[in-house]
Parts: structure tokens; C-alpha cells; sequence
């Protein structure tokens, strides 16, 4: 239960600094990093993905 609730809050964490940065680079870039800190390269696939998926939503 603990480790699913740490891994939870690190989603959210990655996800939140995704949104970091002026342009689509700078936000795949920022989410890519955080997700291989967190979850290797699995998790810089997805941090990428979420950077560029915030970044889209946010220009419009």
C-alpha cells in the first residue's frame, strides 16, 4: 500500500513538471528527465509524452 501511494505521488510529481518550460522541447525535454529519475526508461517515454501532451493543451 505504501509503495503504491509513493509511486502515485511521484506520477503526480512527474506530471506537474511536465507542464515546466515555454515550448513543446523545453516541456518533452523536462518530463522525460523527471520521468527517468523516476522510473528509468519507461518513465522517460512517458514523461516525454506528457510533456508534449501538457504542451499541446496548454497553447491552445
Amino acid at each position: 500500500m505504501r509503495k503504491t501511494l509513493s509511486v502515485l505521488a511521484l506520477t503526480g510529481f512527474a506530471l506537474a513538471l511536465a507542464a515546466c518550460g515555454h515550448n513543446v522541447e523545453q516541456r518533452a525535454s523536462t518530463g522525460a528527465i523527471t520521468g527517468a529519475v523516476i522510473g528509468g526508461p519507461v518513465g522517460a517515454a512517458a514523461g516525454a509524452a506528457a510533456g508534449t501532451i501538457v504542451s499541446k493543451a496548454v497553447d491552445k
